[in-house]
């Protein structure tokens, strides 16, 4: 019975980040229409990393940290939340939800090269092999004339892009930087310091700010769902399922979230989804394949490329 138990959380977890996950580039782009991008992601953050230090204390656990895990929680949170998911939202301002989700499929080519001009790893054969695909599937995704006649979508690409390589470099400063050792009260921090940058880029760049009580009911059950099941229970359930099962079942999310991002921006937002982005996602998601699947990962990397997954995936 327990063992029965067991397989039917680790189904709901992965339910989780498959389909949560793949779901926030919607919440966002709902959400993004009436809120101003920065505010957004603030309050997202710093509202879920407080709920995890309420549940984390009620759980029993200690909040203390030291100085310099503050510190880096913070520079973490910089990278992945501020930067990495702040200017995401801001894209979608201008981009497809379904688009920015297939682009930042591509994040573990960025973390190969991050990894490569950083740490002198060398890319083997099969990891290569994905990078050349993948490079020629954003190139068959970005090249859609229906995309660059679009307002600001070159700038919403390039600054799209410009978060996978703060993902990717705050992947490798995880791997290595001294942080709370429970990923729960780890991940509160971080949410609660990035959420505060978010907070105060709101306040610099003279975003207008709507009180909740002027949000449509479609923004307010957005938000809520991206704040308890986007930034808790999926995260969690990430968390979790990397204990129990092996690194690379987990990274399937790398190709179910573009593809479920797909499909509900195509169903609820009537996202159109061309035979070239189609072709795009088939060959990016390939090469997405074979560097997943690759051997050549030491610890350290594995532990990179568990993280990037992690942030990437939840945008």
């Amino acid at each position: 019975m327990p063992e029965e138990r067991n397989i039917v959380v680790v189904v709901i977890a992965f339910a989780s980040i498959y389909i949560i996950w793949g779901s926030t580039y919607l919440l966002n782009k709902i959400c993004v229409a009436e809120l101003a991008p920065f505010i957004l992601a603030s309050m997202r953050f710093t509202i879920a990393g407080l709920l995890i230090f309420l549940i984390a204390k009620l759980l029993g656990h200690s909040l203390s940290i030291t100085k310099k895990q503050a510190i880096n929680c913070a520079i973490v949170g910089f990278l992945f939340l501020t930067f990495g998911n702040g200017i995401v939202v801001w894209a979608l301002k201008y981009v497809d939800s379904g688009f920015a989700a297939l682009e930042i499929s591509a994040q573990p080519l960025v973390v190969l090269a991050l990894m490569r001009i950083f740490e002198g790893k060398k890319i083997r054969a099969k990891s290569m092999i994905g990078v050349v695909l993948g490079m020629i599937g954003i190139f068959i995704l970005v090249s859609q004339q229906s995309l660059l006649d679009q307002k600001n979508a070159i700038a919403g690409m390039i600054m799209i892009f410009a978060c996978m390589v703060s993902w990717g470099y705050g992947s490798l400063f995880v791997a290595k930087a001294d942080l709370p050792k429970n990923f729960f009260i780890n991940t509160g921090y971080q949410m609660f310091f990035g959420g505060l940058m978010l907070m105060i880029a709101s306040l610099a760049f003279g975003e207008s700010w709507l009180p909740p009580t002027a949000w449509s009911d479609r923004t307010i059950w957005s938000m809520i769902i991206l704040i308890i099941f986007g930034s808790i229970v999926a995260f969690t359930s990430f968390n979790y399922l990397l204990k129990i099962v092996s690194p690379e079942k987990v990274a399937t999310s790398t190709y179910i979230n573009p593809l479920v991002a797909l499909a509900l921006g195509w169903y609820i937002l009537d996202e159109q989804i061309t035979s070239q982005s189609l072709v795009a996602a088939g060959v990016l998601l390939t090469g997405v394949y074979f560097i997943n699947t690759s051997k050549e990962h030491t610890t350290s990397d594995e532990k990179s490329m568990d993280s990037v997954e992690t942030h990437s995936a939840e945008t």
